[in-house]
């Protein structure tokens, strides 16, 4: 089992930059495939961005492609997403979710994700 703890979120202003972060703790965080999904205020969840166990493949929704980046630091038990040119649509509560994978693997379904964060809100103003 993996613990993991959101921090970064905020409230900032169209176009602005953050950078979330996702601790891990408990079993071996490189053993996880890592991924971070949104929720905003009356809709489902959606797929953010996905990173296999080394960090060797990665996966975006459209809507973040070229803006967001995700990013892990095994020795650090850390998996990260760098936000850039932040859009008032961008505006959701984060979170981080791991699964225990083979290398390699990585998956854009939250179904398939066994640990969850409590997520961390981001706000964008226009």
């Amino acid at each position: 089992q993996v613990h993991l703890v959101e921090s970064g979120g905020g409230l900032v202003q169209a176009g602005d930059s953050l950078q979330l972060s996702c601790a891990a703790s408990g079993r071996i965080f490189s053993s996880y495939a890592m991924g971070w999904f949104r929720q905003a205020p009356g809709k489902e969840r959606e797929f953010v961005a996905a990173i296999t166990r080394r960090g060797g493949t990665t996966n975006y929704a459209d809507s973040v492609k070229g803006r967001f980046t995700i990013s892990r630091d095994n020795a650090k038990n850390t998996l990260y997403l760098q936000m850039n040119s932040l859009k008032p649509e961008d505006t959701a509560v984060y979170y981080c979710a791991a699964v225990a994978a083979r290398l390699g693997y990585t998956t854009t379904r939250d179904d398939d994700y066994a640990f969850w964060g409590q997520g961390t809100q981001v706000t964008v103003s226009s």
